[in-house]
């Protein structure tokens, strides 16, 4: 049976007229138009390029609930009530699909409030993503892979990995059966309950929500554990890892370089809205 699910953004749009923000219907996900709202507040800026940024980390977060994201985007259309503001919102709209090319619509019309400046409604294809806990040597090496392909000054020995295993929760991301990533629960420690929460992506496979659902699924495992405080660490000449990071609420607490080595370290925190 095909899988129909609905995802609520937190629009009180959607509860008055009855739709959601997007709806997943088997390996297809349907975004409805997406203004600049901050859902949580219920405020937008006057401001359209801050709007055309709202829209997109709105529709992410969607994305990211259905399992895909941007770069899992085959059509786009743009909504605007003024013809002049579309041209200022291009660099955000590029950043976001610069590298993915949907196809895409640009049309002129009136919205529903008169403080919309931008709607933003978009169709994504996502492939089947599985994640497992690791059990086993041949589980265990292909996590290994993962973290030594995207870590390599910390690139470790199958004995270390082995000692990773007994002490953190280890898991492997599959398309299919094909490997895309892996992530690590570390649990609570010390009076605040600190966890740290890594997801990996293998450079191939970024930009597609996989790095997303690795996290959003360690930082659950997380808080089952009792975590009072998410924290990760990226490599300083990571700018993927630090990038994702900065999307998924991460500010930086510290950086430093580990005794006999010279790569610099960065340790992130999660701010949670409203702390």
């Amino acid at each position: 049976m095909t899988e129909r699910r609905a995802i609520l953004g937190g629009s009180t749009f959607e509860e008055q007229i009855g739709y959601a923000r997007a709806v997943v219907d088997g390996d297809w996900v349907h975004v409805s138009g997406t203004t600049g709202f901050d859902y949580a507040t219920m405020t937008i800026s006057d401001d359209v390029v801050e709007q055309a940024e709202r829209c997109m980390g709105n529709i992410e977060a969607a994305l990211a609930e259905a399992g895909c994201g941007l770069g899992d985007v085959v059509r786009v259309r743009y909504l605007l009530p003024e013809r002049d503001d579309f041209e200022p919102c291009w660099p955000v709209l590029r950043r976001a699909f610069g590298e993915v090319r949907p196809a895409a619509t640009m049309m002129v019309c009136g919205l529903a409030d008169p403080r919309m400046r931008i709607e933003i409604e978009v169709y994504a294809r996502r492939g089947a993503l599985r994640i497992e806990a690791v059990h086993g040597e041949a589980a265990l090496e292909q996590w290994r892979f993962v973290h030594n392909e995207t870590v390599p000054p910390a690139a470790m020995s199958l004995d270390e990995a082995r000692e990773r295993l007994g002490r953190y929760r280890l898991e492997n991301a599959y398309l299919g059966e094909v490997l895309v990533g892996c992530s690590t629960v570390r649990p609570p420690e010390g009076e605040q309950g600190v966890a740290t929460v890594i997801a990996r992506v293998l450079p191939g496979f970024r930009g597609r929500g996989f790095g997303r659902a690795l996290y959003e699924k360690g930082l659950a495992h997380a808080r089952v554990l009792g975590a009072g405080v998410i924290e990760t660490c990226v490599l300083a000449a990571n700018e993927d890892g630090l990038r994702f990071a900065g999307k998924c609420g991460f500010v930086e607490t510290e950086r430093y370089v580990l005794d006999g080595e010279t790569d610099l370290w960065i340790d992130l925190r999660l701010v949670v809205a409203g702390s």
